[in-house]
């Protein structure tokens, strides 16, 4: 085993929760109805293909990517379009959505549902981008920015290293870590697939260290696939950030303003890979993902394969329900998730969990004013001065925000969690990021 790596600069050891770590994946079911957005990646949203009263199948192409950086939706169930319109997001924001009236669970002819893994490869670097493209497939990591465009690198750059992003540093998630003990052969032969679509012979699996199992068994496996190597990571936060990761795993530093191709590294997480070996390996479009329940008024945690368009509030009711003494519902990671506003939005491809907090584990205590105690520097993995942006934007001098390069943050929230005096450091750190970009 090589030598345990992480990053240098910054972080913090926040409490990990991972309760679910040995919950096996079970499916959610199928509720009464899906909705799906026609937005669930980065770029513009997908154009859509059907209309009210058409029948679909699992599978069935419903939205078709609408420019470059967009990316294709399908149904993940059977039955009726009841319903196409504007609909309040988990975060708030209206996002047209197709309904569909679940009918029975009848598949596209397509779709190879056995459970064999497919190891040979029978396409070439072009048929595969083309199908992780006709699959809908994004990342599936958080950011939700399209596949087919990450894995098609500009002819001035040169990539010679993918890192499979196993960290999952988040507290309470466990979807990605189950996903590796569970189906771990195919997560190294999407690894082989990306490499073979970007040419290269090297791909790396980094997994963080609380994860034994998954790292013993992927490690066996690794010994019988040529250029698929894993490489163990010490525990700390935001090991799972791309930037952080790659300097951990090559040394290699990502440039301010620039991506990681410019350190020779593309980067994509465990479920994107998984997802782009059901594409290749099985024809299967993106309609599903694992998901991850949990938190300390959780009564029954839990890893759930769960339909795309599915809402939160039937997975919710899954898991036991809410209680009294929830009093935070988090789309994601306590970290870098978002409070729910709406309970009956839908699981999308970039849900990686729902959490369920109290007031004592959600962290909510009163602001005071700041000590200059210097925590959030030192805590920051980019090197900024959280105190300081937050108050610029507090007074705002816009202008003077430039200098403090706060477009490079990375949201991870270490500022905020390590503040003594409670202030919202990275909320200040996204607002001041919005204002930048209106002037710009």
């Amino acid at each position: 085993m090589c030598k345990i790596k992480t990053f240098s600069k910054g972080g913090i050891h926040p409490d990990k929760y991972k309760i679910t770590t040995d919950s096996p994946i079970i499916s959610a079911g199928l509720p009464e109805f899906v909705t799906i957005p026609v937005k669930q990646h980065i770029g513009s949203p997908a154009k859509i293909l059907v209309s009210v009263g058409d029948k679909v199948k699992v599978g069935t192409h419903i939205a078709d990517a609408d420019g470059i950086v967009s990316a294709d939706v399908h149904s993940s169930v059977s039955g009726e379009v009841v319903k196409i319109e504007a609909v309040e997001g988990g975060i708030g924001y209206l996002e047209d959505m197709i309904t569909i009236k679940v009918e029975g669970d009848e598949f596209e002819e397509t779709i190879n549902l056995s459970n064999d893994v497919n190891r040979e490869i029978p396409y070439t670097a072009e048929e595969i981008i083309n199908k992780i493209r006709e699959a809908g497939i994004v990342g599936m990591g958080g950011a939700g920015y399209p596949t087919p465009i990450k894995t098609s690198i500009p002819e001035d750059k040169k990539v010679d290293t993918l890192i499979v992003n196993g960290i999952e540093c988040e507290p309470f998630l466990t979807a990605d870590d189950r996903l590796m003990v569970e189906k771990a052969e195919q997560i190294v032969i999407g690894a082989k697939i990306i490499n073979k679509a970007l040419g290269i012979q090297n791909a790396i699996i980094a997994i963080d260290e609380n994860k034994p199992k998954a790292i013993e068994i992927i490690s066996k496996i690794t010994k019988t696939y040529v250029g698929v190597n894993v490489q163990v990571c010490a525990t700390k936060y935001p090991q799972g950030g791309e930037k952080q990761l790659i300097t951990a795993i090559t040394g290699r530093e990502v440039p301010s303003g620039k991506l990681p191709y410019d350190a020779g590294c593309l980067v994509q997480n465990v479920g994107t890979v998984f997802a782009v070996y059901e594409a290749i390996m099985k024809n299967k479009p993106l309609y599903e993902r694992v998901v991850t329940i949990s938190g300390d008024t959780c009564l029954h945690p839990a890893n759930y394969m769960v339909r795309i368009g599915t809402p939160a509030s039937f997975l919710i009711e899954q898991a036991g329900g809410l209680t009294p003494e929830t009093t935070q519902v988090i789309f994601g990671g306590p970290m870098m998730g978002i409070s729910a506003l709406n309970l009956n939005a839908p699981i999308t491809k970039t849900t990686s969990g729902i959490l369920l907090l109290s007031d004592a584990v959600a962290g909510k205590s009163p602001e005071t004013d700041c000590i200059r105690c210097g925590k959030c520097v030192d805590a920051c993995p980019i090197g900024l001065q959280p105190y300081l942006i937050s108050n610029l934007v507090q007074n705002n001098q816009i202008d003077e925000l430039k200098n403090c390069h706060v477009l490079d943050c990375i949201e991870c929230g270490c500022c905020a969690y390590i503040c003594p005096a409670h202030i919202p450091l990275l909320d200040y750190c996204k607002l001041a990021k919005m204002e930048l970009r209106k002037k710009n």
